[in-house]
């Protein structure tokens, strides 16, 4: 009699990707310092060549149009939407910001995005990329640690793993086509085309260049690294969170609400950061309209329950479940889902993601 045996199955947990997946070159980092450095001197001459009137009206408004398509890049694309994957939207939309994030000079979407989610994950803990604590609480430590949030960190050598943290934009065709663009080289070279367009001259570009490139590059870097920096140390905390994260009402403005940080970090899924009453938050009103437009859907004009109001209901957690559209961002690693976020620490004001 013979008998046939069946191979049994052994559950084998498979190990978590690493952290970094490689190190900076020397020529990345040389790259990396042309890009920061560079705009940083145009920042600081910005004051003395305005004084002489080298600043004309039109380079003003090509700087301010500038500043608020990559600035709202940042904030939507790169992170609010991509990264946490806070509202759904169509497809030229998601392309739409994604380029605008890249138009932003900080990096490649993709990078950006593992960088941000490997941040929450371990946010002012052992393997955070930039939390202003590591090197301890005492005055010396913190403004070691700020200068390192704020800046030291992108030169590091390790680069964050990309196939852990951000493996659906890898998978993401139209993303990776956009980080073949040179992106830093577009945004750069837009506004002096204008500025020649708009003045019909040589010098009208290279002011367009000096302003709405290197001037408003500088500005945008300084205000999304402060983000990192400031907003871990200086500011209130009305939320509960696994870390030291604040709300710094003097950068609301200039980060289109991204210093509203505590809120945030209380409930990342929330695309409405500026939760509480007189909090400005005009990223999470362009997400508003373009909910009302038909482009997007789950944000705040959805009127879902945010960091405090669904909290105190007892009613499920913003950005988590739900129907998410087709070929939207995943939930980022280390985010259980249906895991409730923290009360707040005291009462203040009606908090929601509602517009």
């Amino acid at each position: 009699m013979t008998s046939s045996l069946r191979p049994v199955a052994l559950a084998v947990r498979t190990p978590p990707k690493p952290l970094d997946e490689g190190r900076r070159t020397v020529t990345m980092r040389v790259v990396m310092g042309i890009f920061v450095v560079v705009p940083f001197l145009a920042l600081l001459a910005a004051v003395p060549v305005a004084w002489g009137r080298g600043l004309s009206w039109t380079d003003a408004a090509i700087a301010l149009v500038a500043y608020t398509v990559t600035g709202l890049g940042v904030s939507i694309g790169l992170h609010r939407y991509l990264t946490h994957g806070a509202f759904t939207a169509t497809r030229w939309l998601r392309v739409a910001l994604a380029l605008a994030g890249g138009l932003a000079v900080e990096g490649s979407p993709t990078q950006w995005v593992a960088d941000h989610r490997r941040h929450h994950q371990f946010s002012d803990r052992e393997g955070d990329p930039h939390s202003p604590w590591r090197y301890g609480a005492n005055i010396r430590g913190l403004a070691r640690g700020m200068a390192y949030a704020h800046i030291g960190w992108m030169f590091g050598r390790n680069l964050t793993n990309r196939r852990r943290f951000a493996p659906d934009l890898l998978a993401d065709r139209d993303i990776q086509r956009l980080e073949r663009m040179w992106l830093p080289v577009v945004s750069l070279a837009l506004p002096a085309l204008a500025g020649g367009l708009l003045t019909w001259s040589l010098y009208g570009a290279v002011t367009a260049f000096f302003w709405g490139g290197l001037v408003r590059v500088a500005v945008l870097h300084h205000v999304t690294w402060s983000i990192n920096s400031v907003c871990h140390v200086i500011g209130e905390r009305p939320f509960r969170s696994r870390d030291r994260a604040t709300n710094f009402w003097p950068l609301a403005i200039l980060s289109f609400g991204e210093s509203w940080h505590n809120s945030h970090h209380a409930e990342p899924g929330c695309a409405r950061h500026g939760v509480l009453r007189g909090q400005f938050d005009s990223a999470a009103r362009v997400i508003w309209c373009f909910e009302r437009l038909g482009w997007a859907r789950g944000g705040p004009a959805s009127g879902r329950a945010g960091v405090g109001a669904g909290r105190r209901r007892g009613g499920p957690a913003p950005g988590r479940g739900g129907v998410r559209a087709r070929g939207s961002p995943g939930r980022e690693p280390g985010r259980r889902p249906g895991r409730r976020s923290p009360r707040p620490r005291r009462p203040a004001g009606r908090s929601s993601c509602a517009g």
